[in-house]
């Protein structure tokens, strides 16, 4: 178990990385006032990068991290504000015995989950891309440009299942894994790889990937395929407090600090 206070400070921009915006700026949302709470502590776990785990010095670190905190000064209660990691599946349980306000930590949005929690608004979407060689890239990406190309993604993966229903046209490979996908990408063994967007992006950087590869159209979202994103969890009776976070959330894309964030933690954006 870690526990820490939430600190500050974020790194400068980066030009040219695509930023993208799932808040819907229409919503006017009234400010919550948290002033009689004597906590707001968030649980997070450590096995989840770059959205929470441990940097070099073992201190707990991530984008779920830095919203939390930022989510924190948004609602002027940052001392008042903890962050404490577990193991992810002490995560719900802790939060219904009443070991903290909000869990920040990629549990999913399901009709399960709701019958016992409540969720903000999405704050992040996982994109589904592809990947292809920068010296054989692929035509545009849609149906028909993909006609008959061999296009890898892992066995039974949602990727392979939405591969299938929206590029009937390719020929599907599937793998064991991404990574042997991706090997054979390298070695021109297939035209492309269909995965998740978020680790494509950190594999492009890889000394794994030795320069070989770039993006190509996209990116791909799918609610049914790949669920509703990354929400932050509160109990069903704190509901008031998941809608102080949801205007909270506001203001910070209104301000461009989720830009700033996401410019942080994806050096080659995942979409």
């Amino acid at each position: 178990m870690l526990l820490s206070s939430i600190g500050s400070g974020l790194a400068e921009e980066a030009p040219g990385i695509a930023t993208p915006n799932f808040w819907d700026q229409r919503q006017r949302l009234a400010r919550v006032d948290l002033a009689a709470r004597p906590r707001i502590r968030f649980l997070t776990s450590v096995d989840f990068p770059p959205f929470n785990f441990l940097d070099q010095q073992g201190r707990l670190t991530g984008f779920n991290v830095d919203l939390a905190r930022m989510i924190c000064e948004e609602l002027e209660i940052l001392p008042r504000c903890q962050i404490e990691a577990k193991p992810f599946a002490e995560l719900v349980p802790s939060l219904k015995a009443g070991d903290a306000e909000a869990v920040i930590a990629g549990v999913a949005v399901t009709a399960e989950a709701r019958a016992d929690l409540a969720f903000t608004e999405s704050y992040f979407r996982y994109p589904a891309r592809f990947v292809s060689r920068q010296d054989a890239p692929l035509p545009a990406p849609d149906a028909a440009g993909l006609d008959k190309k061999r296009i890898g993604v892992a066995r039974g993966s949602a990727h392979a299942a939405m591969l299938e229903a929206f590029f009937p046209k390719a020929e599907r490979v599937e793998f064991d894994g991404r990574e042997a996908a991706l090997e054979a990408l390298k070695r021109k063994e297939i035209a492309g790889v269909f995965g998740d967007g978020v680790f494509l992006s950190f594999w492009l950087d890889s000394d794994a990937a030795q320069n070989c590869c770039a993006f190509s159209g996209g990116p791909y979202l799918s609610e049914r395929y790949l669920g509703e994103g990354l929400a932050i969890a509160t109990l069903h009776k704190d509901e008031e407090l998941a809608k102080a976070f949801d205007y909270a959330l506001g203001q910070i894309v209104a301000e461009g600090r989720f830009s700033e964030l996401m410019l942080r933690y994806f050096p080659t954006s995942a979409f």
